[in-house]
């Protein structure tokens, strides 16, 4: 069944478009199964929950923090963690900085954008994301790399509306690009799209998507 949906997945991803498989709530026995039939990239809302796994997993498995980030809870997965996603305040791309200088590592980052209409918590404004890359605070930081965006669609059924969020994003994403990171080759990742919407998200730039539900079925809470 977990082996079946990843190929189908796999198959429908374009060139320089990968898939993080969202495996929170489910088995370590899933997600071996998940690993065994080829995936490497997973994500994992919750710390402990990700260190939990890391420890008894694979170590070849690239581990994503794809869940909202407390700053007090960074040096859990700092020795470990290949990209974080939800970076929505500077204070929390500083304490990634500081925990990755102590563990010997630069860890990859994407900033997250608050596009979606209902009224979650987390994530910058447009304008507040220009601001923030405006003010140039995070150039001194020499342990992340901010290699991309992030950003949640309206959970909806009207695909019209989904489309024009994610096109929204990639628009904010080009301009980013070209404005704050014309010469850094690792800033080239646009993480959007889950397992109601990928398909929206891939026609639309994505080259991350975060897909579960369609992989290892519906969560055991």
């Amino acid at each position: 069944m977990i082996e079946k949906e990843l190929k189908e997945i796999w198959k429908e991803l374009p060139e320089g478009c990968r898939l993080v498989a969202i495996s929170k709530y489910h088995p370590v026995e899933a997600i071996q199964e998940a690993y065994d039939a080829g995936q490497r990239i997973f994500g994992e809302n919750h710390v402990q929950e990700l260190v939990e796994k890391e420890a008894i997993l694979p170590k070849d498995i690239q581990w994503h923090l794809t869940g909202h980030l407390q700053t007090n809870k960074v040096k859990y997965i700092a020795p470990f963690v290949s990209l974080i996603h939800a970076v929505d305040t500077l204070k929390l791309l500083k304490e990634i900085d500081k925990q990755a200088k102590k563990a010997d590592r630069v860890i990859d980052c994407l900033l997250e954008l608050h596009i979606a209409q209902e009224e979650t918590k987390w994530g910058f404004s447009e304008e507040e994301l220009m601001q923030m890359l405006e003010e140039g605070e995070w150039k001194e930081l020499q342990n992340v790399h901010i290699c991309g965006l992030m950003m949640m669609a309206s959970f909806t059924d009207d695909t019209a509306q989904i489309r024009s969020e994610f096109r929204l994003a990639k628009h904010i994403y080009d301009e980013v690009k070209i404005k704050y990171f014309p010469h850094d080759s690792y800033f080239c990742e646009l993480s959007m799209g889950m397992s109601h919407d990928y398909t929206i998200a891939i026609e639309e730039g994505a080259t991350l998507v975060r897909v579960g539900t369609k992989i290892f079925g519906e969560r055991v809470y």
